[in-house]
């Protein structure tokens, strides 16, 4: 399977989760209001420039355009960067890369608040941050898909909020995408069985409003059909004997 690995390959793969974990810290002082998500790009590319063997996993994936994911408000995944999307005052600004490095991906996202922001949306950032970070607590040996999905459902349906549907996690690894698929909701105790050595990326999409979403017309970008707002956090993690491995811590 593509996304069982050797302690060595996760080891490495822990290389450009390191970066990648960089990169999103450093956007805390770089997304702020008046640049556009174009500018985001630019300083990822610049960023993996200096670092020899690193590539963006996602610029050409299924004939993607960009080197990322900028995805604005009631946006959920899948924006384009453009140099005419400028982010505002109060914007939600999702950020969503991966790299490839040595024959091996990671992949993370997290949201980003610009200036004054509403009470609703703090708690949704706040939900769908630790929602992502009880799933990962839920990651061992023996544990199942469907234990990250329920525990990431129940925490945010229990707070008001929503979890995206049509869109999930991934298995990662030798390839950027694979089974198995890991949803945003679910059962205990059903689903794959996770194994030592087995890589995850777990992603809570969460929204204010529904669940239901739509495609704009540049066939790319995902956004909530009731335009509420919404949140994207994700980690690779490796399921180890000693438990969860954060790649993109």
């Amino acid at each position: 399977m593509d996304n069982i690995l050797s302690p060595e390959e996760i080891n490495t793969m822990r290389i450009p989760g390191k970066v990648a974990g960089q990169f999103l810290k450093q956007l805390r002082r770089i997304i702020r209001p008046g640049i556009s998500t174009k500018d985001i790009e630019i300083h990822f590319d610049k960023m993996l420039a200096r670092y020899p063997g690193m590539d963006a996993a996602f610029k050409g994936y299924c004939d993607y355009p960009a080197s990322l994911c900028v995805s604005i408000n009631d946006e959920i995944i899948h924006g384009i960067p453009r140099p005419e999307h400028i982010i505002k005052d109060g914007d939600f600004v999702s950020v969503d890369l991966g790299i490839k490095y040595k024959g091996l991906f990671v992949d993370t996202a997290y949201t980003y608040p610009t200036g004054k922001v509403s009470a609703i949306g703090r708690k949704l950032l706040k939900v769908g941050h630790n929602s992502l970070a009880r799933a990962l607590k839920k990651v061992r040996i023996g544990a199942y898909i469907g234990d990250i999905g329920s525990t990431i459902q129940n925490y945010v349906e229990s707070n008001g909020f929503s979890v995206i549907r049509k869109f999930v996690g991934h298995g990662i690894g030798r390839v950027l995408h694979c089974p198995p698929e890991v949803p945003n909701f679910g059962v205990e105790n059903t689903g794959e069985i996770l194994k030592e050595g087995m890589v995850i990326a777990i992603e809570p999409m969460v929204t204010s409003g529904g669940s239901e979403v739509a495609i704009l017309d540049d066939g790319w970008t995902v956004k909530t059909q009731d335009n509420s707002l919404s949140v994207h956090f994700e980690h690779t993690v490796a399921v180890t004997r000693r438990g969860p491995c954060i790649i993109t811590a």
